[in-house]
């Protein structure tokens, strides 16, 4: 009598993995050393190449959408620290892409779940929701009731994630409430480059300062600045989670909005933010009117730190005594693989003690929405960071993607350590001004 099997059908053909990328990992091993959930938890399907086993079973009709396939892809970081490492050259985010869009648009999560992602992303992706919160919190936190709400426990015993998502918010000041950026900026100088900034999502409403920090620095260094006033969200968090086609969406809307500048470069402050817009290229090339055009501006999009380095910097910096250490955030060192650069542009600073944190490639914890959605997992390494920056005696610690240093800045404060968080752009623009602040 023969035994019966079950053909699943976990996937559909829409933005289905990549049978061909599957089949180029050779099962070696590699990854795990570098996987940041497989070195807390151990377990192989937490790991990069099990990921890999599991997307492979759904395809051939092995496993069913749900249970483990969900579990342990939910769990994946999508900090890409396994590409740098596979000898084979896996193309593990564009696996991973498409087998959340799958999860996305084919798994009935649980209610919980689907409200708190629903308002996540109807809020993040769109400054100007963002922005009409920002009174709201402001006073959340000018009137102490922040302080109660935190000294009772109550959102704690309500909901880990909803107690999480307080202590990720940052301290909002009157300033970001008024802030805004000019649409032009002139170089100082002898103009040297024509470049347009990305302003962000995040970045723009509780980061202002950055972007400030970015065109100044930038204009130090011979830049004219444009800085589109209708540019929207790159679609960075939405491609990370596998909504494809909301990301498309988002990258159309740039593209339309970018092209139109005829400028030499696109100059992005964010990690996530500068390796989706490197994306638009791949994510659009089956669109007739729009591969090329996204992909001419994959190829002027560059991180702030990666075109200071290429062009070298201009103008005076002044000294500025502090101990500095540097994280690497995740979609700048892994996604696109910038590593030596900003360390390299912090060390020209006068005054800097420059010192390595221990595994400072290795996630905090941030990346993307992970931490407010898989907040035991994000804990756990957020207190392996907040050790190895202890080990540095750092008064300031530099990256260049706002989720790290909200993260970091959330495990300082839960620590009660005396360290700055900066952007590294920031850094440089203190350091044209002569102000350490």
């Amino acid at each position: 009598m023969e035994e019966k099997t079950t053909n699943f059908q976990a996937f559909d053909e829409i933005d289905t993995p990549s049978m061909d990328f599957i089949k180029d990992c050779v099962h070696c091993g590699f990854c795990l050393s570098a996987c940041p959930t497989y070195l807390e938890t151990g377990n192989e399907l937490d790991s990069p190449r099990g990921r890999i086993y599991l997307m492979k079973s759904a395809l051939e009709g092995k496993i069913p959408m749900g249970g483990s396939l969900v579990k342990h892809l939910d769990m994946c970081l999508g900090c890409m620290a396994c590409e740098p490492a596979c000898p084979s050259g896996v193309d593990y985010s564009r696996l991973i892409e498409a087998a959340r869009s799958q999860i996305e648009r084919r798994y009935e999560r649980p209610i919980t779940d689907k409200l708190q992602r629903a308002i996540l992303f109807s809020i993040f992706p769109y400054p100007k929701r963002l922005r009409f919160l920002l009174p709201f919190l402001y006073l959340y936190q000018a009137t102490g009731l922040r302080r109660l709400v935190e000294s009772t426990g109550i959102l704690l015993k309500l909901s880990k994630k909803l107690a999480t998502m307080d202590l990720m918010l940052p301290q909002i000041n009157s300033s970001n409430l008024f802030s805004s950026m000019p649409n032009f900026m002139p170089a100082k100088g002898t103009k040297r480059h024509r470049v347009a900034t990305l302003t962000g999502c995040v970045q723009s409403i509780l980061f202002p300062k950055t972007n400030e920090a970015t065109i100044r620095v930038l204009s130090e260094n011979g830049c004219e600045v444009i800085v589109p006033g209708n540019q929207g969200c790159c679609g960075a968090l939405s491609l990370h989670s596998g909504r494809i086609s909301e990301a498309r969406n988002f990258a159309r809307s740039n593209i339309d909005v970018f092209e139109k500048h005829g400028v030499d470069t696109i100059i992005v402050n964010s990690a996530g933010c500068g390796s989706a817009m490197k994306e638009y290229g791949e994510i659009l090339k089956d669109d007739p009117n729009y591969a090329n055009r996204a992909e001419k501006i994959s190829q002027k999009t560059k991180d702030v730190m990666e075109f200071l380095s290429e062009i070298g910097l201009s103008g005076e910096l002044k000294r500025l005594k502090c101990r500095v250490t540097y994280q690497d955030a995740c979609h700048i060192a892994h996604a696109q693989r910038i590593k030596i650069q900003p360390r390299e542009i912090i060390k020209q600073i006068p005054g800097i003690e420059f010192v390595e944190m221990p595994e400072s490639e290795l996630c905090c914890g941030s990346a993307g929405i992970y931490n407010l959605i898989e907040p035991e997992m994000s804990e756990k390494l957020l207190n392996r960071k907040i050790e190895n920056l202890k080990e540095t005696n750092a008064e300031l610690l530099v990256a260049g993607n706002p989720g790290c240093l909200l993260q970091i800045q959330k495990g300082i404060k839960q620590e009660g350590l005396n360290i700055k968080t900066v952007h590294p752009i920031e850094l440089l623009d203190w350091a044209y001004k002569g102000e350490y602040i």
